[in-house]
């Protein structure tokens, strides 16, 4: 298992848009992905939950991957994060 922090910086934060490019990349791997928010927890595999989530911009999540392809997949929601996810 890893996990790593990121803050989100898109200035709209994770509306419909790019709670779909970062479900998109994330269902690409076979490792289960999901990231903490404060106290909650969302899958990062679905669109419901990562919009559930309500993560505006400048706000930080902490991405959890653990499968066979944990490593590869951390790197891809960080940079799917990074680039701003699409915006």
């Amino acid at each position: 298992m890893v996990t790593k922090k990121v803050k989100i910086i898109n200035p709209t934060g994770l509306h419909l848009r790019p709670a779909g490019i970062l479900c998109n990349e994330a269902v690409k791997y076979k490792s289960t992905i999901h990231f903490k928010y404060g106290d909650n927890d969302a899958n990062a595999k679905s669109v419901l939950s990562t919009l559930g989530a309500g993560i505006k911009s400048g706000e930080e999540i902490e991405f959890v991957c653990e499968g066979e392809d944990e490593e590869e997949a951390m790197a891809a929601m960080i940079a799917a994060v990074e680039s701003g996810l699409g915006e």
